[in-house]
């Protein structure tokens, strides 16, 4: 059971839930260019004035929590900013289905000719979607015209990013996948990384777009959508738990055979005796990522029990004083200095790391856990404000000092969801 909120945590959850709800209106953008409609920011300089895939969508998760207290009328107000986010990503987005992860202004109306192999919108567009429509009880229809485009978006994935043997979804490089540079991508060959972070992000997508399908009426493409969820959920039980570990990982998928067609000795080559037949290695990297299996609601019970146990609360490896590392201590990559273009997901701590795995426990039924990340993510985000005024893109997880880019609001005022939660309210959650 949770334990009720400390008079410090108390004191900066009411300090953020002033602060916050009083700028959320700096992340609104007004149509422009290529961008045919309004639309939300991460709200600070660095990511200013674009339109970002996962940013816009957690952004849009917070600022439901801040409308909630707010009114109708601000609700209203804000309804045209949260449906742009989708309507500009589905505008540019041609038959390929191909939509980049970020558009600005003068972005191509339409795509590049033919399928390009690089990473493109992250899978989390229906889950958008479908949030705003639950949110708005259920009303879809400003979508119907628009609902081709999400299946030629999952329909470009199914083709091109996925993985024949195993099934599940690769990045095609290590650019933009979110994770700058988590280790089970950056820097590797290409099309060789089966993440935790992609897939889990697709398990929860497909079952998104059946939903959407559903409120439209169109129940057969629902079907088939909630299918191949569950064969994916299938196959990243399969080849992504590590019984040993107690936990979920990337796999590679760059499996080949060395010398396959240099023959050596007469009509056969080298190893020809016998092939790989494995489709996969598990990549045994501690990343945080491998906790998004309990977020999509992919881990059995039984795992769920071990990851918290055996990895979440290992203060050698995720547990910090300020909330998940994003790479375990113990892995030699480990490095929460400063770095921009990627960004460092080696271990410092993120806000969105916080509120996703904080969002697992809680479908979990670790209450006591999840009660203890909040409060840790409370903690970091209210020194913040007290001391600059302003939150910061992450953190050192020892002492919680900022790293860099003050004044980032994006994933981070899902701070208030979570205090929500914490206060026994009515948390607004994702899809």
């Amino acid at each position: 059971m949770a334990t009720p909120l400390s008079p410090e945590t108390r004191s900066y959850a009411e300090r953020l839930k002033t602060a916050l709800s009083s700028d959320y209106e700096a992340i609104y953008r007004e149509a422009g260019g290529v961008l045919a409609h309004p639309f939300l920011t991460p709200g600070s300089e660095q990511y200013d004035d674009v339109l970002w895939d996962w940013d816009s969508w957690w952004s849009n998760v917070a600022l439901r929590q801040i409308l909630s207290a707010k009114g109708e009328s601000h609700t209203a107000k804000a309804l045209p900013y949260e449906q742009g986010c989708i309507l500009n990503s589905l505008s540019i987005c041609g038959l390929t289905g191909y939509i980049p992860m970020l558009i600005n202004r003068q972005t191509p109306e339409e795509p590049p000719e033919g399928v390009p192999l690089v990473n493109m919108h992250k899978p989390c567009l229906a889950q958008h979607a479908a949030f705003l429509i639950r949110e708005t009880g259920g009303d879809a229809e400003w979508l119907r015209e628009k609902f081709m485009y999400v299946q030629y978006f999952l329909n470009n994935y199914r083709t091109h990013h996925r993985h024949e043997r195993t099934r599940l979804y690769f990045w095609q490089n290590d650019v933009s996948i979110g994770v700058d540079n988590d280790p089970c991508t950056f820097a590797r060959p290409l099309q060789s990384s089966g993440s935790i972070y992609l897939n889990c992000l697709m398990y929860r997508e497909l079952l998104a777009a059946a939903y959407i399908a559903d409120e439209l009426g169109l129940n057969e493409i629902g079907n088939g959508y909630r299918t191949e969820a569950g064969a994916l959920r299938d196959a990243v039980r399969e080849y992504c738990w590590d019984e040993k570990d107690g936990f979920y990982y990337s796999v590679d998928l760059n499996i080949g055979h060395a010398y396959r067609g240099k023959k050596y000795f007469g009509n056969y080559g080298i190893h020809d005796g016998y092939h790989a037949d494995w489709p996969c290695l598990i990549q045994r990297i501690g990343v945080w990522s491998g906790f998004l299996a309990m977020w999509a609601g992919i881990a059995t019970p039984k795992q769920a029990e071990r990851m918290v146990r055996e990895n979440l609360l290992d203060e050698r490896t995720f547990n910090a004083p300020f909330g998940v590392r994003t790479l375990s201590k113990l892995e030699k990559m480990y490095n929460v200095g400063a770095m921009g273009n990627p960004s460092s997901w080696l271990g410092p701590i993120w806000g969105i790391s916080n509120y996703m795995t904080f969002s697992g426990l809680v479908k979990y039924g670790f209450e006591a856990e999840a009660a203890e990340l909040a409060d840790k993510t409370i903690g970091l985000f209210g020194r913040d404000i007290e001391r600059f005024g302003a939150l910061h893109e992450y953190y050192e997880p020892e002492s919680g000092e900022p790293v860099l880019n003050r004044g980032f609001q994006n994933w981070n005022y899902l701070v208030l969801n979570m205090i929500a939660w914490r206060e026994g309210g009515s948390p607004v959650a994702e899809f």
